[in-house]
């Protein structure tokens, strides 16, 4: 790495701002806010500076992505029930040309059989499902590891 930190962009689907609440037996007790602080200390920790955000609407995720050209080194997203459905949130991905982790609380191939596919996994760098909050720390340290090998 070069003098700069890391830029990371974690992006977060509908509905996540209810973690903690929503179906805990699914996605856990942890709050986005939990998740947040954790991701903030663990990126520091890698060199990296994190912009952390989340949004219940697609085309403010799709501005998001947008917005990241030449301003983010990789971009990490939870992209909730829109993982299944968005091709424009994987469309934005394509045009930003960056690199992307795709991270999930849960095993979406364990889930219901609509949950199964990913409209962002064939683009994204891996794909990390199913650890829980512990997927978000996993795909920082795997995304810095990216970027310093490049």
């Amino acid at each position: 790495m070069s003098g700069k930190p890391w830029r990371i962009l974690m992006l977060n689907g509908p509905n996540l701002n209810l973690l903690g609440r929503r179906e805990p037996a699914v996605y856990g007790a942890t709050t986005l806010d939990e998740i947040e602080r954790d991701c903030r200390v663990v990126a520091a920790e890698w060199g990296a500076d994190l912009d952390f955000f989340q949004s219940n609407h697609e085309g403010v995720l799709v501005d998001r992505i947008g917005a990241a050209l030449g301003h983010v080194d990789l971009i990490i997203i939870n992209p909730a029930a829109l993982t299944h459905t968005s091709v424009a949130i994987r469309d934005a991905l394509l045009a930003v040309g960056l690199p992307v982790i795709e991270v999930h609380l849960s095993n979406i191939y364990r889930r219901e059989p609509f949950r199964h596919h990913s409209h962002v996994a064939d683009i994204a760098l891996g794909q990390i499902s199913g650890f829980g909050a512990l997927g978000y720390r996993l795909a920082i340290e795997a995304g810095v590891r990216h970027l310093q090998k490049s």
